[in-house]
């Protein structure tokens, strides 16, 4: 799998700058998967479990708050209200 360079900003700061193979979460309009190379576009997120696959394919979950998700030709960026890494 491709990866891509993912920011995670809450409130308090970027909790994610690096580089993933795929983000899940739940947009305005339902279940998304962000992978490399996915057409550019701008969301509503809402409050939901979500995950992140790395560069190693090893795979985190986190709570997610409600925010903006924002996917271009270099950066893909998730400004939200709350992420935590859940075991």
């Amino acid at each position: 799998m491709k990866n891509y360079h993912l920011i995670i900003s809450t409130p308090g700061g970027n909790v994610f700058d690096g580089e993933a193979a795929m983000l899940t979460l739940r947009g305005s309009e339902g279940e998304l998967a962000i992978l490399a190379g996915h057409i550019p576009f701008i969301t509503s997120v809402r409050e939901c479990e979500g995950s992140i696959v790395f560069e190693d394919n090893s795979e985190k979950r986190a709570k997610i708050g409600g925010g903006i998700l924002t996917v271009n030709k270099d950066v893909t960026t998730l400004l939200t209200s709350e992420f935590e890494f859940v075991e």
